[in-house]
């Protein structure tokens, strides 16, 4: 029995509206910040983009992001070798054997179109975690009738890669030719679908997804030639609320960051407290309470009029412009000021950050003209007042 695919009768992947939405964590807000030295503190969450919008027959009129050009080259091109990342495939996670016929095409994809699953934002980003929702969206798919799961990869909270579609991995490696997906009405047969474990309608994709799918998209790019500009969410073809208003809001961002992985300008370092490149005393415990933490687990301390630093130690390749960015867990009672140390190689600059509110998300410390080497590059204070506690749990820095 084959799938009929292509019909405009096909539902959407991602629109399992059956599950349970009590358990989604608070969500991130976008978080802006002021003048070095000042409290950094949660901003307005991103404006909506009006929800569902209706099917469009031909191409989306989108504007192309500025740091994105149209003709941006593949890596291959532009003689950046674009690294093959982890992705498990179907076998390795648990999947069912296909019920009925995967069709294939001998055309590639034109584009990359983004999806979230729609489903709880687990606190759990375990690879196990990762593998169980790629087992539920297969039954979800084979509960709507569909031979697979709809889509050809999948991204964990946790930034697990997992191959969707049968046959959809080995495609993307030999970079020929694609199987037919069940992700979108009128481009299964066009457009690679990734779907994103996690509701981003109001809620922040997780840092570790979120890198995961600039390195996964731009594979994706390399493999098969596709321009970055050619990155468009669910919505952009049906009529539906997916990707989610947040995440269709970063789109433009993630054009942007992967025009300079094909480009082979971007880099970024993130150091965590679990990281060789981290260093605190012993007054410096470890938790993992919060679900928005970054990985296992992070640090807290109380205030002390003390130096007594938690330190983040990178190498900072050239000398030029970086943005600093802080991720920590947002827990009501914990330090209203906690003071950041930025050490840019000739000089230094503190930043105090709200950690009341706002937090499993990546807050922006700044950016900053650095010199190259490797150094301490940002340090948690103790030294505050109040007797909440102050957390050091990760830090990211990004090569302008």
């Amino acid at each position: 029995m084959h799938e009929h695919v292509p019909s405009s009768t096909d539902h959407d992947s991602c629109d399992h509206t059956s599950l349970d939405r009590r358990a989604l964590l608070r969500g991130a807000v976008v978080l802006g910040i002021g003048a070095a030295g000042a409290t950094v503190a949660a901003a307005p969450a991103a404006a909506a983009t009006g929800g569902s919008v209706a099917a469009r027959p031909g191409e989306p009129s989108l504007a192309p992001s500025p740091e994105a050009p149209a003709d941006a080259p593949s890596g291959a091109l532009a003689g950046v070798e674009i690294a093959a990342p982890t992705i498990a495939s179907c076998s390795t996670w648990g999947a069912e054997a296909p019920r009925g016929t995967i069709d294939s095409v001998s055309t590639n994809p034109n584009k990359i179109l983004i999806h979230h699953t729609a489903s709880a934002n687990v606190s759990d980003v375990s690879r196990a975690a990762g593998y169980q929702i790629a087992r539920d969206i297969q039954q979800w798919h084979f509960a709507n009738g569909w031979v697979d799961s709809g889509q050809h990869l999948t991204v964990s909270r946790g930034g697990y890669v997992m191959e969707g579609r049968r046959g959809s991995l080995s495609r993307l490696q030999n970079g020929s030719g694609m199987v037919v997906g069940a992700h979108a009405p009128g481009q299964n047969s066009q457009a690679i679908g990734i779907e994103n474990q996690g509701t981003y309608t109001s809620a922040t994709p997780p840092a570790q997804l979120w890198s995961s799918l600039v390195e996964l998209c731009a594979y994706i790019c390399d493999r098969y030639g596709i321009a970055p500009t050619q990155i468009y969410g669910h919505r952009d073809y049906t009529a539906t609320a997916c990707p989610g208003d947040v995440l269709y809001a970063m789109l433009p961002q993630l054009r942007s960051e992967v025009a300079a992985a094909l480009s082979g300008t971007s880099w970024s370092v993130v150091v965590d407290n679990t990281s060789g490149g981290f260093s605190a005393g012993s007054s410096w415990q470890t938790s993992s309470y919060s679900g928005e933490r970054y990985g296992a687990s992070y640090r807290y301390a109380t205030p002390a009029e003390v130096s007594d630093l938690a330190t983040y130690t990178a190498t900072i390749p050239s000398t030029g412009s970086y943005r600093v960015e802080a991720w920590f867990p947002g827990v009501a009672g914990y330090n209203t000021a906690t003071p950041f140390i930025v050490y840019t190689g000739t000089g230094s600059s503190t930043v105090r950050v709200d950690q009341s509110t706002g937090g499993g998300a990546w807050l922006s410390l700044g950016t900053y003209a650095m010199t190259a080497g490797t150094r301490t590059v940002v340090a948690v204070s103790r030294w505050t007042q109040g007797s909440a506690y102050v957390v050091a749990d990760a830090i990211r820095i990004t090569r302008l």
